[in-house]
This record gives structure tokens, C-alpha cells and sequence, in this order.
């Protein structure tokens, strides 16, 4: 059985989205991620929404090379949350026949990000993407057990999912039986990448390395043999590997290729 594989934002953050799918076409990649709002006001992103001209020229690559779009960054649930924020982003999103949107929790009231994770859900589903709740150790969703406790208690919409990131695993509480327990219906995709593994970071030094950092698989600590032979034989996989040093004197063809042979080992 093969893999299909994705090329995350953050591995082609350089990257128009049209670029991004056709590089990705040439390196072995089936889908791209696309990041096309920040993930904090100012941040880095993928420029698409409201420019008629750039989504005409990244469904043009799609077309061309058959490469798709597997998911789209982000969207954070915090204590002002309002579903229909993000109706540009679910509209393109369904043009560009996406698969998924990325999920974060930033607010720490669990019952009201539950309500709006299940809020988020019923509006996606139209549009016939999932929403894909990430844990990530310095949000208020810190690892697997909270993601689905969050998931179940939102009434498992028909949409929702838990995204697996390499990263996250090897620096929360998150174990291998914890990502068992998740139901099968829920995983859509995860994310691979290495670091040093463990708990003893502060939330400045891991945001860096998650952003800024990261290595490629078999160059850290974490166990993603394990991961990946524990999640589905058949789970897609979105290679998220951002280090900005390595990236200096590397093209982002060239980079984005380094990064799925890296995975690959890991991953069949």
C-alpha cells in the first residue's frame, strides 16, 4: 500500500500556492497544505483570499499537474469565537476542493471551546471539509487525550478529526495507547517532522522550534517509527519540516524533496 503524501505550508512557506503545487508535483508529492490565514495577526501566510488573479493561477496548477489540496491553515478558537469569521476560507476552500482545515484551541474554558468546536463543525459542513483539532502543548488543547475528550463531548460531528503532529506527540504527555484510543473515523491525515524530544521546554521554546526549527525525520529524538507504525498503514501524511537555517542554502524545490525522502523511511 502506498502513501500518499503532502507538502505542509511550512516546509514550502516560501512558496506561492501555485508554486507550492507545482513543486510539490515535481518531488513526489499527491497534495500541498496551504496556510491562507495567519496563525496570529501579521504572521507569515499564503496570500489567496479576496485575489481573484492567485486562485485562478493555483486551480490552473491543480489542473495541470493533478496535484490537490489536502488542508488549510488555520483556524484558532479562542474566547471571541465566531464560526463565520472564516466563510472566505471555507469558500475557497471548496473551490480548491481541499480535504481539511487545520483547528487550534487557544481557549482554556474546555466546555465553551467545545460548544464552538461543534459550532465550527455544523458551519463547515457544507462545504464538505473536515475540521481537523490539533493538539499542541502550549494551547488548551495539550495533547491527544484532550483533543478527543473535546471531539466526544461536541457529539463527534459527521466533519470533525484529530490532527497528529510529529512535533506535538514527542513534546506532550501524548502516548502511543493514547493515539490507539482514537477512533479511526476521526484521523484524516498527520503531520511528521523530528526534534529533540521531551517535556522540559519552555511554551517560547517550543513555538520556536515548531515554527522555525524543526528536523527532519530520523535527525531528533522522537520516536516517529513508533508514531506512524502506530497510526494507520493508510493515513495520508503532510511532511511539515520548517528549519530556517537548512532553508538559507537550499532551494525550495530542492528542500521539499530532501524532506519527503527523509519521511519516507519512516512512514512505509
Amino acid at each position: 500500500m502506498s502513501r500518499i503524501y503532502s507538502l505542509a505550508y511550512l516546509t514550502s512557506h516560501r512558496c506561492t500556492p501555485a508554486e507550492a503545487i507545482r513543486i510539490a508535483a515535481q518531488t513526489g508529492y499527491q497534495y500541498v497544505g496551504l496556510r491562507l490565514w495567519p496563525n496570529a495577526p501579521g504572521a507569515s501566510q499564503q496570500h489567496l483570499l479576496g485575489q481573484p488573479a492567485a486562485l485562478r493561477e493555483a486551480l490552473a496548477a491543480q489542473k495541470d499537474t493533478g496535484v490537490g489540496v489536502f488542508d488549510l491553515e488555520i483556524i484558532r478558537i479562542n474566547e471571541q469565537f465566531d464560526p463565520h469569521t472564516w466563510d472566505a476560507l471555507y469558500d475557497v476552500g471548496a473551490q480548491l476542493k481541499a480535504k481539511a482545515i487545520l483547528v487550534a484551541g487557544d481557549d482554556n474554558n474546555e466546555a465553551r471551546l467545545t460548544e464552538n468546536y461543534a459550532r465550527l463543525c455544523e458551519v463547515m459542513h457544507p462545504f464538505g471539509m473536515t475540521a481537523d483539532l490539533e493538539f499542541m502543548p502550549w494551547t488548551a488543547v495539550k495533547d491527544a487525550k484532550s483533543a478527543l475528550r473535546v471531539v466526544q463531548n461536541a457529539g463527534m460531528p459527521a466533519n470533525a478529526g484529530i490532527l497528529v503532529d510529529a512535533l506535538h506527540f514527542g513534546r506532550s504527555t501524548t502516548s502511543l495507547d493514547d493515539i490507539r484510543t482514537i477512533p479511526r473515523q476521526l484521523l484524516h491525515y498527520a503531520q511528521i517532522c523530528d526534534a529533540v524530544a521531551g517535556l522540559d521546554f519552555t511554551t517560547e521554546e517550543m513555538i520556536h522550534t515548531a515554527r522555525c526549527e524543526r528536523l527532519l525525520p530520523g535527525d531528533g529524538t522522537i520516536d516517529i517509527r513508533a508514531l506512524f507504525a502506530t497510526l494507520p498503514a493508510d493515513l495520508p501524511v503532510s511532511v511539515e519540516v520548517v528549519n530556517f537555517d537548512r532553508e538559507a542554502h537550499t532551494p525550495p524545490d530542492a528542500w521539499a524533496a530532501e524532506c519527503l525522502a527523509a519521511s519516507r523511511p519512516f512512514t512505509h
